[in-house]
């Protein structure tokens, strides 16, 4: 990893940030990204003791300018592309009845489209270092869900475009991962957007067994060492992915079933 060059999208905070330390403090040159300026100027102020090889640039990933110009900056800087994970994204919560049809633009643009933009413009500097394309998914795009129904669509989006990219670059040598990210903590105030497009503050997520952003990014980093395809990080999303193509039936009886512990879980 010593001395490659990584764009991490989404990184100011939470996960993304998570994994940009990781990849730090493995030798990587790592270029920060979000919309949020002084998020990102204090991300970046906190990790400089990891390594001075830490720059950030301020776009919204979903805009195709700002996409565009986020690899540029890269390539300017550094003159290559070895990693680019695809980050960003928000959640959703309420049943498809009460949402309004904008929360599944808003969820998809984020999501889906917030990921492919990056992909396009960063593809033909990742064919020449043979690099590696991550997707950060989660075990909601395995299948759909209640209360997350425009989640669910965008991260199984994710999965259908990663698989796409993997036939037609199969010869140009780079590498393509999805990781299905189990519940993680999270940071204070964390938003999500509720059915009617309203912010909503997710609840602290201590005492539910949620998986630490320390363990999530050493695995995304043992995923891009090993050039994997598929990380799932957690037990119920790894006997979701066994179960639903061999019982769908099955596990949709069971959803059903612990759909109020689920509930509260995802809050």
């Amino acid at each position: 990893m010593n001395g490659k060059v990584a764009i991490v999208t989404g990184s100011s905070r939470g996960i993304g940030k998570g994994i940009a330390q990781e990849l730090l403090a493995s030798g990587t040159k790592v270029i920060l990204n979000g919309r949020n300026e002084e998020r990102l100027q204090e991300a970046k102020s906190n990790m400089i003791n990891i390594s001075n090889e830490v720059h950030y640039f301020c776009c919204d990933v979903t805009s195709s300018l700002g996409a565009k110009e986020l690899i540029d900056f890269a390539i300017q800087t550094y003159g290559r592309l070895d990693i680019l994970i695809n980050n960003v994204g928000v959640s959703s919560r309420g049943n498809v009845v009460d949402c309004e049809p904008e929360v599944f633009e808003r969820v998809m643009n984020s999501n889906f489209m917030g990921s492919v933009k990056p992909t396009i413009y960063g593809l033909e500097y990742l064919k020449k270092t043979k690099g590696s394309l991550v997707f950060i998914s989660s075990v909601a795009g395995i299948r759909g869900l209640p209360g997350l129904a425009p989640y669910c669509a965008s991260k199984m989006a994710l999965r259908s475009f990663a698989e796409s990219i993997r036939i037609e670059e199969s010869k140009s040598g780079i590498h393509v991962g999805l990781i299905y990210v189990g519940i993680t903590e999270i940071e204070h105030n964390k938003e999500s957007i509720s059915a009617d497009g309203s912010p909503v503050v997710l609840d602290d997520r201590s005492g539910k067994k949620a998986q630490s952003i320390s363990y999530v990014s050493k695995k995304v980093l043992k995923n891009i060492k090993r050039r994997k395809f598929i990380t799932t990080l957690s037990f119920v999303g790894v006997l979701n992915a066994f179960l639903q193509p061999r019982v769908p039936l099955l596990v949709e009886r069971l959803i059903i079933l612990s759909s109020k512990k689920f509930e509260e879980k995802s809050k």
